[in-house]
């Protein structure tokens, strides 16, 4: 499956932006599995200064944060999510982010494209990231 082209994405400046102003990043899809590039990113990220929200349905506990269900059961303001799911849970999780009112960016992975759900986003106010790698995005930085 080839992904579809972004037609809704953050420019350079704008990524530079949110990584310095950018302090709590939920990270949806968080592997508690070390070889998995969704944990190998939230620990390089957890590493340098951001704190990490797990959201995964099977674990308690992952990079030694409080592992929460979903994006709604998070109690605390979450700056950024992180998504690291196949591109069509991208609606209900713009829908998610767009319900909590708090989040500020909405960042798809490497791979993952939903430029319906990115627009949703967007036009909530939240800045939108598709088809990069947070970890190599900073990285680059």
């Amino acid at each position: 499956m080839e992904c579809e082209f972004p037609s809704v994405n953050s420019n350079k400046q704008e990524i530079k932006d949110i990584f310095k102003s950018v302090k709590t990043i939920a990270v949806l899809g968080l592997s508690p599995d070390e070889s998995k590039d969704s944990h190998r990113v939230a620990r390089y990220l957890q590493n340098h200064g951001f704190k990490i929200v797990p959201v995964y349905p099977k674990e308690e506990t992952i990079l030694g944060e409080k592992v929460y269900n979903s994006l709604a059961e998070i109690p605390f303001a979450v700056d950024m999510v992180n998504i690291f799911r196949k591109p069509d849970a991208l609606d209900a999780i713009a829908d998610a982010c767009i319900q909590r009112g708090d989040i500020k960016v909405f960042w798809a992975q490497k791979g993952i494209v939903n430029n319906e759900a990115a627009q949703k986003a967007k036009d909530a106010g939240m800045r939108v990231v598709q088809n990069m790698c947070s970890m190599v995005e900073h990285k680059s930085l």
